[in-house]
């Protein structure tokens, strides 16, 4: 599989995605709401239906759908989540 990334590179770069983890067991699940209307809708399911099987989960929003994840909240889900789930909705 050959992931294209859609940020505003001036030539695009291929990544290789990242291995998932075998189980959420012990894993901190971020969700990230990127600010369209309804996402934080998905995600408030998402988040109830992970802590039933107590998963740890952290949530994040982006201050607008129209940009890219600003570099400080982008490094700070680096450094505090394992995995995570962006929520896109309408």
């Amino acid at each position: 599989m050959i992931v294209l990334d859609p940020t505003d590179e001036s030539a695009s770069a291929q990544r290789e995605p990242i291995a998932r983890p075998v189980s959420l067991d012990g894993v901190r699940v971020g969700l990230l709401d990127i600010s369209k209307p309804r996402g934080d809708v998905f995600l408030d399911r998402l988040e109830a239906l992970l802590g039933e099987r107590g998963v740890a989960v952290r949530r994040y929003a982006k201050p607008t759908f129209a940009k890219p994840l600003p570099p400080d909240l982008r490094r700070e889900i680096a450094a505090e989540c394992e995995v995570v789930i962006e929520a896109l909705a309408d």
